[in-house]
Order: structure tokens, then sequence, then C-alpha cells
């Protein structure tokens, strides 16, 4: 089937078209001259959208194409033609630019490949482009350490959370050092830092809980469908928090790895011991106000810096924080905190040759 020029081309272009036109400028300017059921069985679309997006390549974006009717199939009649990014804005040529960056943060999860290649597909228009080269050198992510996830187990949570079907699973358990049977209603995936988590609901123990996907193995989806009660939202759960997911019975366990610390220790609601807390800082200070540790955060101003107290249940967390501060920062109360920095910190006197004389 060759082009109909009885179809009335587009005057507009779709933003789903826009990586079918490419797609077809890519397989026209090969020379293997694609015809419209071709390219229509390729690019999953019907022979109308084809034919417009045909119209819309020759009318409004000039390009010369030609239909052969020996070889059945189109072609460009000047043989360097290729179509430019120069009608795409400049907003969304950075933006896909800069995604394709940050995706490297995901590189480890089961859906680094599928949202690269999507990615891929919908930037052909800027490779090449020269304004957007300057993107590779000047936006850099650095390698991370991630803990990869088991396709099978994330497919499996994936079905169980779209069709809100219960599924089970053997979890190995930090503090019993066991792994044990769980029967869940998943209801979100959460990132954090380096790790995938599973907030669902533990019929065994009947209560809302975060399991470490890391952890997870032999997942099996029941037929057995679940309702949702209460809040489904693990953010509004916890109020604000970065790095709440994981209870505070496992951070001595967690705190032994190497984190990079988020900026936010976030009030965290729940039976667990709620600590509060009291710092002096001598450096950060605006920044602590434009950017607080938590809800309940309060600055005040004494002699060489500020008195800073908050409340958390997240105290491994807390201590990693008052140490990433060096010298800029002494922890006042709990009790527990203070004997805990003091300990790391001789134990880092020790190691630099630090004597009392």
């Amino acid at each position: 089937m060759k082009y109909n020029d009885e179809m009335e081309p587009r005057k507009t272009l779709p933003k789903p078209a826009i990586l079918r036109i490419y797609k077809i400028d890519q397989e026209i300017s090969k020379g293997r001259y694609p015809n419209a059921p071709f390219l229509a069985e390729k690019l999953f679309t019907s022979l109308s959208s084809i034919n417009r997006d045909i119209a819309y390549m020759r009318d409004m974006l000039d390009a010369p194409i030609e239909y052969d009717f020996f070889k059945k199939g189109f072609y460009y009649k000047e043989k360097t033609f290729r179509l430019s990014a120069s009608y795409a804005s400049a907003e969304d040529l950075l933006a896909l630019s800069m995604a394709k960056s940050l995706l490297e943060l995901y590189r480890d999860t089961p859906i680094y490949g599928t949202a690269l290649n999507l990615l891929e597909n919908i930037s052909v228009p800027i490779q090449g482009v020269e304004n957007t080269k300057w993107l590779k050198e000047r936006f850099v992510i650095p390698p991370i350490i991630s803990v990869p996830v088991k396709p099978e187990v994330w497919q499996c949570i994936i079905s169980g959370m779209q069709e809100n079907k219960v599924i089970t699973f053997m979890y190995f358990e930090i503090v019993s050092g066991k792994k044990e049977l769980k029967r869940v209603h998943p209801y979100q995936l959460v990132f954090d830092r380096t790790t995938w988590h599973l907030f669902a609901f533990d019929e065994e123990k009947a209560k809302k809980r975060m399991f470490t996907i890391s952890r997870i193995s032999n997942t099996k989806a029941s037929d057995k469908k679940f309702t949702i009660k209460g809040e489904l939202d693990y953010r509004k759960i916890q109020e604000v928090s970065f790095f709440t997911e994981v209870s505070e019975k496992h951070y001595e366990h967690m705190s032994k790895r190497l984190y990079s610390l988020s900026p936010v220790i976030g009030k965290q609601t729940g039976k667990e011991k709620v600590y509060k807390f009291a710092v002096e800082i001598t450096e950060g200070i605006q920044q602590l106000k434009k950017q607080p540790l938590t809800e309940d955060q309060q600055i005040v101003k004494i002699k060489n810096g500020a008195r800073l107290t908050f409340t958390s249940n997240q105290f491994e967390m807390v201590l990693e924080w008052v140490l990433s501060q060096g010298a800029n920062t002494r922890p006042i109360q709990p009790k527990l905190l203070v004997t805990k920095w003091s300990a790391v910190i001789k134990k880092m006197a020790k190691l630099a040759g630090v004597t009392k004389k």
C-alpha cells in the first residue's frame, strides 16, 4: 500500500507521533524502501496513523518523501536528508537529556532496562544535536552502590499491587536471623537511597510494615484479593521523612553499611521510642533554617554558634548525621547520643594516633 494522497494531513503533531516520525525517518534513510504496512507493524500503530505521519513529514517538515512503485516503498529524493530536532523546544531537549543521565541512579533495578529503552526511543530527536552535547560533560551522576532486585520478585509484587492480590514470600528477618513465611497485601514500592522496600500489610502481625525487597525470595501470587483499609500512602503515614522506611530495630545492622545521609530526619509516628535531641552547631546554621531536619526543629543562638533541638525516633541516623558534621557539631542530649558519639570519636582519635599528653 502506498501513501494516500487524499488523506488530510495533520496540522499539528501529537506527542505520541514524535517517536513514530523519527522511526520512519530512520527506516527511510536506510534506503530499505519501507511501505505503510511494514511501518504500521513495526511501530505498533494503524495504517491511517502512518499515512498521516508521512503527510506531516512531507507537508510540514519539508521531507522529500517519494514512493517507488517498483520497489513498493518510500524513499528520500534527497539521499542525505534527515529530520532535524529544530522544531522541538529547548526545554524538551534538556529534560530528556537530563532524564537519561538521572536514570543511572536506578541501574540495578528491574525498571532500568525498560525505562532506558523508552528514553532512548523518545530521545531520538536529540541524538547528534549540537546544543545538547554539553549535557554529557556538565551533568554527572557518580556511580552508586545499589542492591540488585530479582526480576521475578519484582514482577510478582507489581502484579499483586496492580490487581490488589495477596502475595506470599519467604523473608529473612535480621533480628531472628531466619527466613519466615509472610503473607501480605502489597501497597507501595519505596526506594530509599540504595534499596527498594515494599510497604505492605502483614496478615500474621495484622499491621502495616516495610519489607526490604533484597531479603525477599520465593514469591507467589494468590487468587485472594484484598481491600485497602485506612491510609495507603506511606508518605502520609510516616509524615515528612526520607529514611524512616526501616524500623528502629533494624538500624544496628544497617548502620554498619555506608550511607549518604538525607538532609531530612523527619519525625515519625508509631510506637517506636521518640528521642529529644539537642546539639550545638558552629556552622551551617542558615542552611538548617532553609532545610529543617524535622518539622519541630528549633534553633536558638548561643555564644559561638547555635543550639539545635528536635525530636525523632531515628536514633542511629541522627548519630550518623552528627558524626558527619565533624568538629562543627557537639551532641548535648540524650545521654545515649553523647555516649555513642564520644565512643566513636575516641576510636577515631586512636586510629589517628592521637594520645593525651
